[in-house]
């Protein structure tokens, strides 16, 4: 529908004297009311030919109807597309397809499945997507879990549309977080062997860290007894953040994601490649010495002010190594790099921003989305935090409540950068208050309908009920279908602007038309002819709800 319509306002545009435009934004309307598919050309045009937008608007849906009574001459389909072309507002124009034009777009729907459903914009430019990434100093909390559920869907999103994605997770296996985990667990060691050791006041809490002091004592006593405790110190930090790292395997595994590769922060410096970032910065007269410390001149590219990467004393900041990172992902040639972090990192994006631009990418080839915090209720009332991580509750302990898939989906029903609260108690209904359920359930009871039908057609395929006659449709029905045929654009549009929430939000949409909908109408009646019709509208909703699920990365289920 989106093609046909820009095909037809480029070649209307061209009829008003104006040339070809380098973009023609089309819309989904608000309001069903006012149509299908919605343009505000006219007002984009207003300035360049110096025109009220109204009567910009009125020569081009003039020209629309020269260019359809021509193609109804034989130029193109013998059917008339448009029911209805009007002037709104301050000049938008507003689409309403016809009936028959709508059917015809079904039939092409059900019977090619999945393939109209996207459109290559991708064409292999390769993009890497950076999520999660948590420290391994203590179990991964619901923010985490909420960027996971985000990178994974635009993954997904993005693969579907036809660019070439890599998944990474940035260790963070160096500097003085993994140190005070290590700290922190040997304090609690000697505790254990009844040695009255000082915590640090800023040591990791939690009964995780006494799990991790146990689990060594069971290994390494008597190299915890007999070694000097700097060497013991520099072992448990090295056990300690490898347990904590394999737990966070373990929950993102269980959780239904992966990663292409896992990047640690460690190896940048092992490999010098800290230090070789700062050095060829430095030869493009980037770094500059002051009062002892070496700085990046980030101010030249719209920081706030420059930032320091290594100390008076000669130690590297935390910049230093997100540097070297940034400098590996320009490397590797990537047409587009998106971290995705929590909110609380907002004011570290200028600066990354400079390094990118440093090194010689554009600074929008660099694109981060934030993540806020989310709010677990049950029954409307906060929950308690975790015993086990001492100051948040865990996306384990989440996971084991309500499962991965419903979890995944209620951390994607929001925008990324707004706050979200989970209820428990309405995760687990099993009704339509809880939207993970009533989507699912819907997939579900279509199958059942076509289990169903076989008892009444010997062909449930496409040559039976996809030669439907749809001028049984009732005005529900076409309202369905019209929200069906829109998810390509739904698609696209998610795509283009990095929002897998998109997906979510029409997928809710649909189901809360079909539900009703199913209540009403009995689909599978002794009227043949109605049977196969409304089987083909059950089918359209089936096969988007299928693929909005697989780009979530929530499951489809046959039964419920």
């Amino acid at each position: 529908m989106e093609k046909i319509l820009r095909e037809i306002l480029r070649r209307a545009v061209g009829k008003i004297q104006v040339s070809e435009l380098d973009r023609i934004e089309i819309e989904i309307p608000r309001e069903e009311g006012f149509g299908d598919l919605s343009t505000p050309i006219a007002m984009s045009l207003a300035r360049r030919l110096k025109m009220p937008p109204k009567k910009i608007a009125g020569d081009i849906i003039n020209a629309i109807r020269e260019i359809i009574f021509h193609l109804e001459k034989g130029e193109a389909e013998k059917t008339e597309i448009f029911d209805k072309i009007e002037l709104a507002g301050s000049g938008f124009i507003n689409f309403r397809f016809t009936r028959e034009f709508l059917c015809n777009e079904l039939r092409g729907l059900i019977g090619e499945k999945e393939e109209p459903l996207v459109d290559n914009i991708g064409k292999d430019k390769k993009i890497q997507i950076e999520f999660v990434s948590a420290n391994p100093t203590g179990p991964m909390h619901l923010g985490h879990g909420r960027g996971a559920a985000l990178g994974a869907a635009l993954a997904n999103l993005l693969s579907e549309a036809g660019y070439i994605v890599e998944k990474e997770y940035y260790v963070n296996d160096a500097g003085r977080q993994i140190k005070l985990l290590g700290i922190s667990v040997f304090a609690r060691c000697n505790q254990l062997s009844g040695v009255d050791y000082p915590f640090p006041d800023d040591g990791y809490r939690g009964e995780y860290i006494n799990d991790l002091a146990r689990e060594f004592m069971d290994e390494h006593k008597e190299r915890f007894m007999e070694q000097k405790a700097e060497d013991v110190i520099k072992l448990v930090t090295d056990f300690s953040y490898r347990k904590m790292l394999e737990a966070i395997k373990r929950d993102i595994e269980d959780f239904g994601i992966s990663f292409d590769s896992w990047q640690s922060e460690m190896e940048l410096y092992k490999r010098g490649e800290v230090s070789q970032s700062i050095e060829e910065l430095k030869k493009q007269d980037y770094i500059y010495e002051e009062g002892g410390a070496t700085w990046f001149k980030s101010t030249i590219f719209g920081d706030d002010k420059d930032r320091v990467v290594v100390k008076k004393g000669g130690e590297y900041t935390y910049f230093a190594p997100d540097i070297a990172y940034h400098r590996k992902k320009v490397q590797k040639g990537f047409d587009e790099i998106i971290n995705i972090w929590g909110a609380d990192h907002h004011g570290y994006i200028p600066r990354i921003k400079a390094v990118i631009q440093a090194l010689g990418y554009p600074k929008d080839s660099l694109k981060i989305l934030l993540v806020q915090m989310v709010s677990l209720l049950k029954g409307g009332r906060p929950l308690q935090m975790s015993k086990r991580a001492g100051e948040f509750i865990t996306l384990r302990e989440v996971i084991d409540e309500i499962g991965a898939d419903t979890t995944k989906f209620l951390f994607l029903i929001r925008r990324p950068d707004n706050h979200l609260e989970v209820d428990i108690e309405v995760a687990k209904a099993h009704s339509h208050e809880n939207p993970v359920f009533y989507v699912q359930y819907a997939h579900a009871r279509i199958n059942s309908i076509f289990k169903m039908a076989k008892g009444v057609l010997h062909d449930t395929g496409y040559g039976s009920w996809g030669d439907f006659n749809g001028k049984l449709f009732n005005n529900e029905e076409m309202r369905i279908i019209r929200k069906c045929l829109l998810y390509p654009m739904i698609f696209k549009n998610a795509a283009m602007a990095r929002e897998p929430h998109r997906i979510t939000f029409y997928l809710q949409e649909v189901t809360g038309l079909f539900h009703p909908y199913y209540q009403r109408h009995r689909v599978v009646s002794e009227d043949t002819e109605l049977t196969k019709a409304r089987l083909a509208l059950c089918e359209a909703i089936r096969i988007v709800l299928r693929h909005g699920l697989k780009i979530l990365g929530v499951k489809a289920p046959e039964r419920m």
